[in-house]
């Protein structure tokens, strides 16, 4: 049929599959099922650092002279961006979380198989290593005005863009399809999920809540409806659901951000790619109320101000320098959160496992906020350089 031609028509109908296929296979079945999931998992993972180097270096070196300054601008929005949020998440935390009947019941879980054979790809560099070389490569070359590397990252770009328009994409609907199953098979969605569905209820408005802040201000700031690129967003909120990964979604914001008539498209390059791996709004304010959550059920009581206020300002640094991979901002933060605020040691290791469980029910959701708040921040990006006069590149969008 026509309709399963678009993307979202393909993620939409991986998700449905994938969960009623969890609930009816047996072990045996399951087992292919966990070996594939390893399989297309290692493949997207892999391509994911050549996707940072692919699109940041390049898209610095179009910048021109402005690349620092701009490369500035959108690591103090992104930081401003996931503060503010994860505040918001924490005076929320403090007037519901004593009010909710909260409890940690973890146990009756179905354990997935093993894979049937291992398959190890290994990332070329991890993504953090990319991101950083993305951004020394590309501003050495500006400064240098070294012409042949330019040229080299722009060959490059259009390598990668075709990888991910040939592999990446098409992979996509159904290793999503078997995140779901898996989800469904050992009962994720059917057991877990009620315990702490009330929280993860109130964290979804919040990221809705927080993304209509973001737009409202971006809209304001640059002076452009910013409808117009929130409604190109489908596609990429729904991806990141499946993959549970900023960088993995890239390709996807991508395409949608292009789409949107008042977004700059030097803007665009520069700034969604970069977005995608130093802007975690969703997760941070998504771990900020989980931690509130956690101490609530191990302790009796909620932490701090003081050591909330610390946690979060923080937070908003290991964001900027988590991987856009699922679980990167929980997993990057685990030393400050046993170091701040669960620093008793008979304790810690509970608060670690509970965090980890119950932050992986809404991951999904949480990447997704992060990838639509990145079109704002690429709006106020665009609002910042008309304001400043600054010159707009002619840049060729390529369409995955």
């Amino acid at each position: 049929m026509k309709i399963f031609k678009s993307l979202p028509a393909r993620l939409l109908l991986g998700i449905v599959v994938g969960i009623i296929l969890g609930l009816v296979l047996p072990e045996s079945v399951m087992t292919i099922v966990v070996t594939l999931k390893y399989v297309l998992n290692q493949l997207i993972m892999f391509c994911v650092p050549l996707i940072v180097i692919g699109f940041i270096a390049p898209s610095i070196t179009k910048m021109g002279s402005n690349a620092t300054r701009m490369l500035g601008v959108a690591i103090i929005i992104a930081y401003a961006s996931t503060v503010l949020a994860t505040l918001m998440s924490m005076i929320a935390g403090y007037i519901l979380v004593p009010h909710l009947p909260i409890a940690s019941t973890m146990e009756g879980l179905k354990e997935l198989p093993g894979v049937a054979f291992q398959l190890d790809i290994p990332q070329i560099m991890p993504v953090m290593s990319a991101l950083v070389f993305s951004v020394l490569i590309g501003l050495a070359a500006v400064w240098t005005k070294a012409r042949t590397i330019t040229a080299v990252l722009q060959e490059f770009q259009n390598i990668v863009l075709s990888v991910v328009k040939k592999v990446v994409i098409p992979v996509l609907p159904f290793f999503i399809a078997l995140t779901f199953c898996g989800l469904s098979y050992d009962g994720t969605i059917t057991k877990q999920l009620p315990a702490f569905l009330l929280a993860i209820v109130i964290v979804m408005a919040g990221h809705y809540i927080w993304l209509a802040v973001l737009y409202g201000a971006a809209g304001a700031y640059s002076g452009r409806n910013s409808i117009e690129v929130v409604k190109h967003y489908g596609p990429a909120y729904l991806t990141a659901v499946g993959t549970m990964s900023s960088a993995a979604t890239l390709a996807v914001a991508l395409d949608g951000a292009r789409k949107s008539s008042v977004l700059r498209s030097d803007m665009v390059e520069f700034g969604i790619p970069l977005f995608a791996n130093i802007h975690l709004c969703g997760s941070a304010l998504t771990e900020t109320f989980f931690v509130m959550i956690v101490s609530k059920v191990l302790y009796g009581e909620l932490p701090s101000m003081g050591r909330m206020i610390l946690f979060i300002l923080l937070l908003g640094i290991f964001a900027i320098g988590a991987p856009g991979v699922p679980g990167g901002t929980v997993m990057a933060s685990l030393g400050l959160i046993t170091g701040i605020l669960f620093t008793d040691p008979a304790t810690s290791g509970d608060a670690t496992a509970l965090m980890l469980a119950i932050f992986a029910l809404q991951d999904s959701f949480g990447t997704a906020c992060n990838v639509t708040g990145d079109g704002a921040l690429a709006l106020i990006l665009t609002g910042y350089a008309e304001k400043h006069g600054i010159k707009a590149e002619n840049i060729q969008a390529v369409e995955l």
